[in-house]
C-alpha cells in the first residue's frame, strides 16, 4: 500500500462496509514496523472511530489440545446462527529465522471458506504473551468491520499467555482429557484468568477421562479466590468434543451469560478502559524505547556503557540510568 494511494477516509468508509478486501489490507498496514506504514495506520485508526463492539474471546490451550479444530466447530456454529466471526489466529515466529508457518486457514478450511468468517493468520515474530504485536489494532478493525465475535487464538506457549486476557473480554483455556502435571508449569497465571475451562476431545474413549478431569478443575476453580468481575458459579469448567460438535451450545451459553453479567453491572465497560489505559502505557514504553534506539547520542553512549560493562567497571543498571540521562539530556531527570 504506497503512500500515493492511501486515504484514510475511503479505506475507514470501505472497512465499515464490511469490505474483506479492505480489511485484509488494513490489517496489513497495522502489522508493519515501517515508520511510513505506522504513521498511515494511526491515520486510519483514527479515521473509524467505530462504536462497535464484538464479544473478544481469547482462546489458549497446551499444544496438541486442539485449539484449531474447536475453533473451526464453534466458529461455524456462530456463523450458521446467523453471526458475523474474526479469528485472528497467532503463530509462532522461529527465533533463528524469523518465519511463521500460517497454517490456520488450512486447518480450518470449512469456516475459511464461510461468507460470514474471516480468518487472519498473523505471525508472532518474537512477540511474548502469546498474541502478535499489533493483534489488539487488528481486533479493532474488525470490530469497525461489523464482526460479531472475535476469537483470538494464542500461539499456546504457556505462563506468557496471560497478555491476551488485556484485548479479550472473556478468556477461554482449552485442556485436554487427562492431562495430568502437563499444565503444572502454567496454570497458575492461566487458571487465574480463565473464564470457562473446556476439557476438549470429550468423546469416544477419553469421555470417561474428560469427565474426571472437568471434574477435577471444577472443584480446583471452587477453591480459588473470588473474582469481583465474576458472577454466582464463574469460571467453571465444562466438556466439549469439537470433533462431534458436542458442548460448543452450551459454551455459547455460558459466555453469553456471563458478557450480559458483566455488562449489565459495569463490569465490562470498566475491563476495557483499564485495558486501553494498558495498551496506552505499553504503547509509550515502546515508542521511547524506540526514539532511544534511534538517537545517535544515545546509540554511542549505550555502546561505550556495554563495553564498559562487559569491562566490569559499571554495574549493568547504573550504565542503564547514564543513558537515559544522555538521551533526555542535563535538564531533565
Amino acid at each position: 500500500m504506497s503512500k500515493k494511494d492511501f486515504v484514510p477516509q475511503e479505506i475507514a468508509r470501505r472497512i465499515e462496509q464490511g469490505n474483506r478486501r479492505a480489511l485484509a489490507r488494513a490489517i496489513t498496514l497495522v502489522e508493519s514496523a515501517h515508520p511510513t506504514h505506522r504513521a498511515q495506520a494511526a491515520e486510519l485508526l483514527e479515521a473509524l472511530g467505530s462504536n462497535r463492539q464484538a464479544i473478544r474471546i481469547g482462546m489458549s490451550g497446551t499444544p496438541g489440545v486442539g485449539k484449531s479444530t474447536f475453533i473451526e466447530s464453534f466458529g461455524l456454529q456462530l456463523v450458521e446462527s446467523g453471526l458475523r466471526v474474526a479469528v485472528l489466529a497467532v503463530d509462532p515466529s522461529s527465533a533463528r529465522s524469523g518465519g511463521s508457518i500460517l497454517g490456520d486457514k488450512t486447518r480450518m478450511d470449512h469456516l475459511s471458506r464461510h461468507p460470514s468468517a474471516f480468518i487472519r493468520p498473523s505471525p508472532s515474530q518474537t512477540h511474548l504473551g502469546g498474541v502478535a504485536r499489533r493483534t489488539r489494532e487488528a481486533t479493532a478493525l474488525c470490530e469497525a468491520a461489523g464482526f460479531d465475535v472475535v476469537l483470538i487464538e494464542t500461539v499456546g506457549v504457556g505462563q506468557s499467555e496471560t497478555m491476551v486476557g488485556e484485548m479479550a473480554d472473556l478468556f477461554v483455556l482449552l485442556l485436554a482429557p487427562a492431562g495430568g502435571d502437563e499444565l503444572q508449569g502454567v496454570k497458575r497465571g492461566i487458571m487465574e484468568m480463565a473464564d470457562l475451562i473446556l476439557i476438549n476431545k470429550a468423546d469416544g474413549d477419553l469421555k470417561a477421562a474428560a469427565s474426571r478431569t472437568c471434574a477435577d478443575y471444577a472443584g480446583a476453580l471452587r477453591l480459588m479466590r473470588k473474582r469481583a468481575q465474576d458472577p454466582e458459579g464463574f469460571p467453571k469448567a465444562l466438556m466439549v468434543s469439537a470433533i462431534e460438535s458436542n458442548g460448543l451450545s452450551q459454551s455459547w451459553i455460558e459466555m453469553q451469560s456471563l458478557v450480559d453479567w458483566r455488562k449489565q453491572n459495569g463490569v465490562w465497560q470498566s475491563t476495557r478502559a483499564d485495558q486501553n489505559a494498558f495498551w496506552f502505557n505499553a504503547e509509550l514504553r515502546h515508542a521511547l524505547l524506540t526514539r532511544l534506539e534511534n538517537d545517535p547520542e544515545a546509540v554511542a553512549a549505550s555502546a561505550a556503557m556495554q563495553k564498559a560493562i562487559r569491562a566490569g567497571q559499571v554495574a549493568p543498571s547504573v550504565a542503564a540510568e547514564r543513558v537515559v540521562r544522555s538521551f533526555l539530556g542535563p535538564d531533565k531527570k
